[in-house]
């Protein structure tokens, strides 16, 4: 994946101030995802805007100039980091000339804090441009210390969570809770039959869905145990079928050459994510936003979850929550197994798995937790009061 755009257009020729030029960085396909849904709400409010930044296809769709593309950027741990190192290094150049040339008057920072809080915001502040923090880093899990430096960086702060607002405040720095912005995405087109017609998988077969996550090094891991997983649970389960709905960071061949060096089929398919989820009665799903998705749906699911071995060991070090699954963090408890590390093989995924639609009683009590979740996140409209907050700003 190349680091720019194929056919980059000069910032300063392609970007006429209308109005008031903003920066945005997204790193990762979530965040590009709420910054676009962020970006069309504030030009809503005010049509003349102008955004460029970083970030990915759905950025793009809404207008915003890229000039670096987030799948380039995307690592799960540090080493993972560590072996990306140059390609970073390249785009931190881009943004402090972006910021010199274009002189945006706001720059919004959606998650990806290492490199955000690091880099960007450091840049931004020397050069007294206000900064938007949108979707707080999990401060709350580890490293809280970085509350200080956002302190200091950051003009305005956006959480999606209602427990991050007493975590800024124990340190003095008070934010603005918007709700969690998948409340208002987590929407389907049809019935869970209706789905299944729609993408040609048989109506009443047992169906799985296989979530390896949305970062290709994470994928690289994870999707050869799940499909272990999924090639026992084949011999377990007569009637069974597989379904995953590719992420639009993924291209679709590397996914097919994976599957390719097994015995298990899987239906692959794009567009209509939320859909395709909904047509599994269970879902083996990458830690991270899909959880929450997929809590969302009212899937059950087991949550897996796999980086390096010198990644992990150092990230035991400093977090400080009992789960790792988002979705569990929120409960307040563990209502989904989380298989992490060496537990993330084909045997375990494949147990927990059948552990669940083989008790009825236990798959009715996960649901039932997963609908907690919705009211513990408060209402939707999340992107609509981001923008205003990002809207007075400037």
């Amino acid at each position: 994946m190349p680091l720019e755009e194929k056919n980059p257009v000069p910032l300063i020729n392609s970007v006429h101030k209308k109005n008031k030029t903003i920066m945005i960085i997204a790193g990762e396909a979530s965040g590009d995802m709420h910054g676009a849904n962020l970006v069309r709400e504030m030009l809503k409010i005010n049509p003349a805007l102008n955004f460029y930044g970083i970030g990915g296809n759905k950025l793009r769709e809404e207008g915003v100039k890229l000039f670096a593309n987030a799948s380039a950027m995307a690592v799960v741990g540090l080493t993972e980091v560590i072996s990306k190192f140059g390609t970073l290094f390249r785009i931190i150049r881009q943004v402090k000339k972006s910021l010199d040339e274009m002189k945006p008057e706001l720059v919004i920072l959606i998650d990806y804090p290492d490199f955000n809080l690091n880099f960007v915001a450091p840049a931004a502040k020397k050069r007294n441009i206000k900064i938007f923090y949108y979707i707080s880093p999990q401060v709350w899990a580890w490293r809280k210390s970085r509350i200080n430096k956002i302190k200091k960086l950051v003009d305005k702060m956006a959480v999606i969570l209602p427990f991050e607002v007493d975590t800024y405040a124990a340190k003095g720095f008070a934010v603005d809770y918007v709700g969690h912005p998948l409340l208002d995405m987590v929407k389907l087109n049809y019935s869970k039959q209706e789905s299944r017609k729609k993408f040609g998988l048989a109506e009443n077969k047992i169906t799985i869905g296989i979530l390896p996550g949305s970062r290709l090094s994470e994928v690289r891991k994870l999707m050869p145990e799940l499909l272990r997983a999924a090639e026992i649970l084949a011999q377990k389960i007569p009637d069974v079928q597989f379904v995953l709905p590719l992420a639009d960071t993924l291209e679709e061949k590397i996914i097919t050459e994976i599957i390719s060096r097994f015995t298990v089929n899987v239906h692959i398919i794009s567009d209509n994510t939320y859909d395709v989820i909904s047509c599994a009665d269970l879902a083996l799903v990458a830690s991270g936003t899909a959880t929450l998705e997929t809590a969302l749906l009212g899937v059950p699911m087991v949550i897996v979850y796999k980086i390096s071995l010198l990644s992990y060991v150092i990230g035991r070090l400093f977090v400080h929550v009992k789960n790792i699954g988002l979705v569990n963090i929120i409960a307040g408890k563990t209502i989904v197994p989380e298989l992490i590390q060496g537990d993330t093989s084909g045997k375990r995924i494949a147990e927990e798995a059948l552990a669940i639609l083989t008790n009825e009683e236990k798959k009715q009590e996960m649901i039932k937790g997963l609908e907690a979740i919705r009211a513990r996140l408060g209402e939707p409209g999340a992107a609509i009061r981001a923008a205003q907050i990002a809207c007075d700003m400037i």
